[in-house]
């Protein structure tokens, strides 16, 4: 096995780049700012997106793909959204390539597109165009349809899966015939993220409400869950827009409403991307490697035999094929590690770096005694189970590791979360302890800027079930009504 990581008191952000890479997760690649994905990473986001995919349907959504290019025309429609975006685009100017006299590749200055198109950093406007061919009626209302795909952002500091030029997502875009409707549906589809991120990822979040000057480019409200990593930094782990009529009216969306007359429809967009992979690592894993909640582990459950000679590998093999063949029926996934070329210490450090919950060891005596050696990922701890107990045990003890996971992540927030009534206190708590700090605002964006600039904190969100609080704010002194969250962020 590699050498140890880096560990997390010494150097976070280093002991989170080493793990990325030694975990097989991905790797960058060859082309500035991008990242290879690698199969063991990939498996894991084809949990995420199995689940996902399976809670947007389940809430009346489907699926269907939109062009990769925008043109240059449909982005100034929307005066924020292209102000939000501009930055960021990657620009397509010409179609072709051409041999140089030296030999060389150029771009055909005779291939220029008669107009740019941008390669997109989200689909609004696109998909926004093409709805007002769909729509013309109150009966084709609403429209609910999500998209999985890949978008560009021109990110000049790039860290794998937490900000990358191009990333994987899905992404949301609905139509409805009143307001009321899209501000439920933006509601609903921030709870399906946090019932995701709890549920599945193991991770607690705190809904809530961006600030104005933190809403998504043309939105009217944007809706967030906010997760806090154990450096005591927090991250956006997933956002669904109110976009109001912006966009309807941008392009021209109406439909006929059943007293016969004309109106824009109503929109939400909402988004998750690979960087719900950086939110998983961050928020569970320890020096030793990865630890991964089961219900979205690639490999539930590693057996390595420990053998002399050939002979005794091929029995230990024979006498696991009913256990694994229980394993799997109750729907886990079995990895039975005979490879001969690496000693069972070797493979024990490979599986506790790459996270996965169950690792069972057995060797000739463990046969004769009919025992089984079982460790869990998460505690690093191991005790010896009886045959006759394996299957339940290990079904109950997958079942207590996602459980035990999301209450330590759980406890971690919870004795992170500090209330502050002055500036100094503030400053003191984001210095020294982290985590977020709750802390009276008077609800400016000078008053947000001022705080940010002078700490680097922004106001993570407003938290949905903010109580109402006569108080000062800690910057300005002027007087406020609730708390607000504040913290350092990635």
């Amino acid at each position: 096995m590699s050498k140890k990581l880096t560990p997390r008191s010494e150097d976070y952000s280093k002991w989170y780049n080493e793990l990325v890479v030694k975990a097989d997760l991905a790797e960058n690649s060859g082309v500035r700012g991008c990242m290879v994905i690698k199969p063991y990473g990939y498996a894991i986001w084809e949990k995420m997106q199995a689940a996902l995919d399976q809670m947007f349907k389940e809430t009346g959504h489907e699926n269907a793909y939109f062009p990769l290019f925008i043109p240059k025309s449909y982005l100034s429609k929307e005066a924020s959204h292209v102000d939000g975006f501009a930055k960021e685009c990657a620009v397509v100017t010409h179609y072709r390539l051409k041999n140089d006299e030296d030999g060389s590749i150029i771009v055909d200055p005779d291939a220029k597109l008669e107009e740019e198109l941008i390669v997109r950093p989200t689909s609004e406007t696109i998909i926004w165009d093409t709805y007002r061919r769909w729509i013309q009626s109150y009966r084709d209302l609403p429209i609910l349809i999500n998209q999985w795909a890949n978008v560009v952002r021109w990110e000049m500091r790039t860290r794998l899966f937490l900000r990358t030029a191009e990333f994987l997502w899905q992404e949301g875009h609905t139509a409805h015939a009143t307001k009321q409707e899209a501000i439920e549906e933006a509601e609903r589809m921030m709870e399906v993220y946090a019932t995701f991120a709890e549920e599945f990822m193991a991770v607690p979040v705190i809904r809530g409400i961006k600030t104005e000057s933190e809403r998504f480019a043309g939105a009217e409200e944007t809706y967030c869950i906010e997760a806090l990593m154990q450096d005591g930094k927090a991250l956006q782990a997933g956002t669904s827009h109110y976009l109001g009529q912006n966009f309807a009216k941008a392009f021209d969306v109406k439909y006929v409403n059943k007293e016969g007359k004309q109106e824009h429809v109503w929109a939400t967009s909402w988004g998750v991307s690979t960087r719900l992979m950086g939110a998983l690592v961050m928020t569970h894993s320890d020096d030793q490697g990865l630890v991964l909640p089961p219900k979205l582990a690639p490999i539930h459950v590693v057996i390595v035999p420990i053998y002399k000679g050939e002979e005794q590998l091929d029995q230990i093999a024979e006498y696991l094929k009913p256990f694994i063949a229980d394993l799997r029926a109750k729907g886990l996934s079995v990895k039975f590690d005979n490879r001969d070329t690496l000693k069972p210490g070797f493979k024990f450090a490979e599986y506790e770096q790459k996270g996965v919950p169950v690792r069972i060891a057995i060797g000739g005596r463990d046969m004769e005694n009919r025992t089984f050696e079982v460790a869990r990922r998460d505690l690093l701890s191991k005790e010896l189970i009886g045959a006759d107990q394996l299957i339940d045990h290990v079904v109950a003890l997958l079942d207590d590791i996602q459980k035990t996971i999301y209450k330590k992540a759980i406890n971690y927030r919870a004795s992170h979360i500090t209330e502050v009534n002055s500036y100094e206190e503030f400053k003191e708590v984001l210095e020294n302890k982290g985590g977020f700090v709750s802390a009276h605002w008077d609800g400016t964006a000078d008053t947000e800027a001022a705080i940010q600039e002078e700490t680097k904190a922004t106001i993570r969100c407003i938290p949905l079930d903010f109580k109402e609080e006569e108080g000062r704010c800690i910057y300005s002194g002027k007087p406020s009504k609730m708390r607000v969250l504040f913290a350092k962020a990635y």
